[in-house]
């Protein structure tokens, strides 16, 4: 026994701390595990009275950014005094960071508290042995730092090989010779493509959600545990379907490190989370045409433009998906000034015509609104535009396109027809030298044979995009010239027809429009319209605006004839307000206010109102709705519908109500349907808004 050890060092417990770094070494590498709880024997040999094993950091890292439950009670019992020892394989086995380590040797210093390995036994309160303990810290940390490190390269460069295995998604699986090859179960397959497929005709990884549910579909799903791999069925959920349209090994893509680790600070500690989601640009390494895949490249960039514009609540500058609704630019209207995408914003009865409203940087207070437009003479705009463009002209355009698109085509079957000559002349010409060659020189035969198998598979590399080229042209559709002509015809009339579906009009205009940038021209009081078209064409047009909320410029009325039509009825304050309304502008061109109301009414002679000599025969709006015990927005409502009798004295001009028909039997029903619509919840909305007022 080692002479470090004293009698007050036995009366005291020995802690044996037990940890390994992952579950796959707890389950694979059982003869650390043995030679580390057997260190509770040798603890009991050495004489110590108690012997405390904790193994709670089994399968946790000692890097210091995972949470070690282990090694915080290990931590609280030396502060307690009740530890004279700490029985470690080794140093890592206690810690993987200077922080954890040199915290463990203070404290253990301060309660003299022994460290015991397979080496020796150290008193961190000696000179000698703290600095030897401090060098073996550094050495653990310095080692894990190294193999993680080495690890990392190694791991990168295979990746960037295509051979680092993974466990792949459902369709796809690893062949004997460490490639990727479709899963040999025509079941799990037609799964996968059925979904993609269906993902492309709806356009929305919920409706593809909904169908599944709908149908009873089942999904395969890989589950899998450190020593199990297999597939399951379980019935579609929506991130299955979401993970099968993100996923780049269906379109033949080797994609490793599409998801990432952060590390973060938590109460002081560094803390690392893993399953983070990367941008494309941060993978580790993406290899295109890897393997075969259920569809191109080139769809799987579709699909994920459409994922992105199906997401309306993220991304507010790119371009959304049509949801359904009248306004045919959902998704498509972006604000002239700012660069936003524009929302929709609907009346609340129906038939009311939307509105395009952009509202700025919302997001701070008082920024204020950027650009609104009523949508119905937009609409109409675009959609005039894109009928005229599917007129004679352009289908006769989109032919000569599609010949010299034809054209193109046979001129690159062409090419690879010749390319294809020169490269069976070179397996040819590999191939006799292979003949030629004495077949006891091995050294020269295999690099003969090599070279000719080299040019074999240049040869059906090249058949095989021959072939294909010849199928896809074979199986496109001819231009049926007469079906275009009367489709161009008809278009209108079906576009227009009530049977026509809101979503699918919005699709269609998807397809032709990539985006239409609103912008307005003060000066002529009109909406500028920038219609960006898919093949990269821009077309202008110009909306006029409707002037809301003034006279027309003939009939604007003068100050003097308002205030002596007015001044009788109603106060200045009411006054100044209606003339602002009007958009009446004294001579300096300022708005009104009360004093100047005044000042005018007096040199014009005019008495001020009287409310005592006021006839009581009708009240303002907003005496009205107290009287009816409903908001001024509702009896406006019902003096629109003719249900409340009003009258003005000019345009513009306040509302008179008479009093004689609040007690009417229309105007009550009137109201009881107002109340009526009010939610159940009322009170305790009003309830709870007054409490938020300040001082109350």
């Amino acid at each position: 026994m080692s002479p470090k050890i004293s009698p007050d060092h036995l009366a005291r417990a020995a802690v044996v701390y037990v940890r390994q770094s992952t579950l796959a070494q707890v389950l694979g590498n059982l003869e650390s595990q043995r030679r580390q709880y057997a260190l509770a024997d040798a603890a009991k040999t050495a004489g110590f009275a108690a012997v405390v094993t904790i193994d709670d950091d089994l399968g946790r890292s000692g890097s210091g950014l995972t949470l070690r439950p282990g090694f915080q009670k290990l931590v609280a019992a030396i502060c307690e005094g009740g530890v004279g020892a700490v029985y470690c394989l080794e140093a890592s086995r206690l810690a993987r960071n200077g922080q954890d380590w040199h915290h463990l040797i203070d404290l253990c210093a301060l309660a003299g508290a022994l460290v015991i390995d397979l080496d020796g036994v150290y008193d961190p309160r000696h000179v000698n042995d703290r600095l030897l303990l401090g060098l073996k810290g550094s050495m653990s940390e310095y080692e894990l730092s190294l193999m993680r490190q080495r690890g990392l390269a190694a791991r990168d460069a295979k990746a960037g090989r295509g051979e680092l295995r993974f466990t792949l998604p459902p369709g796809y699986c690893w062949s004997e010779a460490g490639r990727i090859e479709i899963d040999p179960d025509e079941h799990v397959v037609e799964a996968i493509r059925l979904v993609l497929h269906k993902f492309r005709e709806l356009g929305s990884a919920r409706q593809v959600f909904l169908w599944a549910r709908e149908v009873g579909m089942k999904l395969p799903v890989v589950r899998r545990n450190l020593t199990l791999c297999r597939i399951t069925w379980r019935a579609a959920a929506y991130h299955s379907v979401v993970q099968i349209v993100q996923n780049p090994i269906y379109a033949g893509a080797y994609a490793f490190g599409r998801r990432g680790d952060r590390t973060s600070v938590v109460e002081g500690r560094a803390r690392k989370t893993s399953g983070h989601r990367r941008e494309r640009a941060d993978w580790t390494m993406l290899i295109r045409r890897h393997h075969e895949g259920c569809l191109t490249w080139a769809e799987f960039e579709e699909n994920q433009t459409l994922l992105r514009e199906n997401a309306h609540m993220q991304k507010r500058a790119e371009r959304k998906a049509a949801r359904g609704g009248r306004a045919l630019l959902t998704g498509l209207a972006r604000c002239g000034q700012c660069g936003r995408m524009m929302r929709v914003f609907y009346g609340t009865r129906s038939g009311h015509a939307h509105r395009y409203q952009c509202r700025g940087d919302d997001g701070h207070v008082g920024s204020g609104l950027c650009i609104g437009i009523g949508g119905g003479r937009v609409d109409r705009a675009v959609v005039a535009a894109i009928l005229d463009a599917v007129s004679d002209r352009a289908i006769e355009a989109a032919m000569l396109a599609a010949d010299q698109a034809s054209r193109t085509t046979d001129e690159v079957r062409k090419g690879l027809s010749r390319e294809l000559e020169a490269a069976r002349y070179e397996a040819g010409l590999a191939a006799r030298r292979y003949d030629l060659v004495d077949p006891a020189k091995r050294h020269v035969a295999r690099e003969l044979e090599a070279r000719w198998n080299v040019a074999l598979e240049r040869v059906a590399g090249l058949e095989h995009r021959l072939a294909e080229l010849t199928t896809k042209a074979a199986s496109s559709p001819g231009i049926d010239r007469a079906a275009l002509m009367r489709l161009a015809h008809d278009l209108p009339a079906a576009w227009n027809a009530p049977t026509t579906d809101p979503r699918t009009k919005q699709r269609l205009i998807h397809v032709l429009v990539q985006e239409v940038v609103v912008g307005l021209d003060e000066a002529a009081n009109e909406a500028v319209l920038v219609v960006h078209w898919t093949g990269g064409r821009h077309t202008e047009l110009r909306v006029a605006r409707v002037r809301t909320g003034r006279y027309p410029s003939d009939r604007a009325p003068n100050a003097v004839e308002v205030l002596r039509k007015l001044s009788g009825h109603w106060p200045d304050r009411e006054l100044a307000v209606t003339l602002n309304r009007m958009r009446c502008r004294g001579t300096d061109g300022q708005s009104w206010t009360t004093v100047r109301v005044k000042a005018l009414r007096e040199r014009l002679g005019i008495p001020p109102f009287d409310p005592a000599a006021a006839r009581e025969e009708t009240i303002s709006v907003d005496a009205t709705a107290q009287r009816l015990g409903i908001c001024v927005g509702s009896v406006q409502r019902l003096i629109r519908m003719h249900v409340l009798p009003a009258r003005q004295l000019m345009p513009s001009a306040p509302w008179q109500v008479p009093v004689s028909a609040l007690a009417t039997e229309t105007v009550q029903i009137g109201v009881r349907a107002v109340i009526a619509r009010r939610p159940k919840n009322l009170k305790h909305l009003q309830d709870d808004k007054a409490s938020r007022l300040p001082g109350i």
